[in-house]
């Protein structure tokens, strides 16, 4: 029976976590302390939505809620409060990967505060409560689901073992061990055999089903040290030798996409048990 071990927000994608030890579980991901998963997103003037592929330094703007606010901290500055309480103003049409997105522009001050904080100009912009951005259902079987500012899908699941396996290779290979921060999930689960999350058909817990759904091809960022935003040797090249996944034209794949099946609205909590069951 795997265990619970990480629960884990990014208030603003691409920024740092939000480490938390309970959380709602909705169709569009988790939310805790009145802020969602990816509910905020950094965008260029045109839209563009942006990352740490390009921008590493995100890794060090660091969001904690702080009773009314999200409380955003970055190196040298002064902490920027953005309040938790849904305000009007302009919209912006945004970009993520292949969807369009009207999103709520969150003002002139933030988007100076950022621009200094990456020494690029961008804007700050919040999904909206309103809208819904649905998922892809080429891998969910027909599954509806959603998301709000994430890559493709509302929760990314990886095992410890899985970790643990990385970094013997990484090890054996003279390469220092990763932390698990370094693939973004939002939960890590203890207990499992390595990869096991690879074949598993279903995670149990009251309620909730979680249900993953496709593998997670892997970008650069777990080159990227989460705590410095320096890029570092990338991993990716120890990665290929097995898990390369041929069901996504060879792509580098570590965790799985997954969706929220059934109990939507219920709580997951640090230390939850879930009954497994695997697609074989």
């Amino acid at each position: 029976m795997a265990t619970l071990s990480q629960l884990i927000l990014y208030p603003i994608k691409s920024c740092a976590a939000m480490p938390v030890e309970e959380a709602v579980a909705t169709v569009s991901g988790l939310s805790a302390q009145g802020v969602h998963d990816r509910e905020w997103m950094l965008v260029t003037h045109e839209g563009q939505f942006l990352t740490q592929r390009e921008f590493p330094r995100m890794a060090t703007l660091v969001p904690r809620v702080d009773g009314d606010a999200l409380m955003v901290s970055a190196p040298g500055l002064p902490p920027l409060r953005l309040p938790l309480a849904q305000a009007s103003g302009p919209t912006l049409r945004v970009q993520i990967w292949d969807d369009l997105v009207d999103a709520l522009d969150c003002g002139d001050a933030a988007a100076a505060w950022f621009g200094v904080a990456l020494s690029t100009a961008c804007r700050l912009v919040r999904f909206k409560p309103e809208l819904a951005r649905p998922t892809s259902e080429k891998w969910t079987g027909g599954a509806p689901s959603a998301a709000r500012f994430a890559d493709a899908y509302p929760l990314l699941l990886i095992g410890q073992a899985a970790l643990d396996e990385i970094n013997a290779r990484m090890r054996a290979a003279g390469r220092a061990a990763l932390p698990m921060d370094r693939f973004r999930p939002n939960l890590v689960i203890e207990g499992s055999d390595p990869f096991e999350e690879d074949y598993t058909q279903a995670l149990r817990c009251g309620d909730i089903v979680i249900k993953p759904v496709k593998p997670c091809a892997r970008c650069p960022i777990p080159a990227i040290d989460q705590a410095t935003g320096i890029p570092g040797p990338d991993p990716l090249d120890i990665l290929q030798s097995w898990r390369a996944k041929a069901i996504l034209d060879g792509a580098v794949c570590v965790g799985m996409n997954c969706i929220v099946a059934a109990g939507s609205g219920a709580t997951l909590r640090v230390g939850q048990a879930f009954e497994t069951s695997l697609s074989f």
